[in-house]
């Protein structure tokens, strides 16, 4: 009975450690965010069981929000692209254009496999440390909590929640996934690939951080 209940304590702990990560690092409105050179969309699949994912839907709505208050000048969308017949990041930056991002300013990561792999590679490979993460509130704690532990300066806009049985399903996997996200950053997890550096193409001009050294 006793190891149960201390399993269930460490997960609700690590649920609550990592969220207290993102206080006051949270933001819902595109208007009261601050301004930073580039956003991180954390990518998703968009379709599930034939149907367009609402948690993809809402991802790349918010970062439209953001580029159209121009509260960012670059964007970076982040994903798993392990099989050929299954590309996120490709996705979500055709997307984008659709809507109007010039397709210049978008840039992709190809090996976003986990959100670990996405935040540590904005950086190393990316040139990325002072950015707004894009996801639902859940998933951009976790991402924050990430960052800070890696030395970044990322504060995260929320896109919409999907609500119902699959909301609350996500959720609970939250818990888990920011168990094993204080884990990683405990043993030191790297990302499965790093990799050459690449450009970042902003639509007003930004100093390249690398430069400072």
């Amino acid at each position: 009975m006793l190891v149960p209940i201390f399993i269930l304590c460490v997960l609700l702990a690590a649920d609550l450690y990592v969220g207290s990560a993102s206080k006051g690092r949270l933001y819902h409105d595109a208007q009261h965010t601050p301004r930073r050179p580039a956003a991180l969309v954390l990518g998703c699949s968009k379709h599930v069981q034939g149907r367009l994912n609402l948690y993809y839907k809402y991802r790349i709505n918010a970062v439209m929000e953001l580029w159209q208050a121009n509260k960012i000048d670059a964007i970076l969308v982040s994903g798993d692209n392990s099989r050929k017949d299954y590309d996120e990041p490709s996705a979500m930056k055709a997307s984008l254009i659709e809507m109007g991002v010039p397709a210049a300013f978008i840039t992709i990561d190809y090996a976003g496999f986990r959100t670990l792999d996405s935040v540590v590679r904005a950086e190393k490979v990316f040139g990325l440390d002072d950015y707004i993460v894009v996801s639902q509130p859940f998933h951009c704690s976790r991402a924050i909590y990430l960052g800070r532990k890696k030395g970044q300066s990322v504060i995260g806009y929320c896109a919409t929640n999907v609500q119902g049985s699959s909301g609350l399903k996500i959720r609970l996997r939250e818990v888990l996934a920011r168990t094993k996200a204080v884990v990683d950053v405990m043993t030191f997890k790297s990302p499965k690939y790093l990799g050459k550096q690449e450009t970042v193409h902003y639509r007003i001009a930004q100093k390249n951080p690398r430069d400072q050294f």
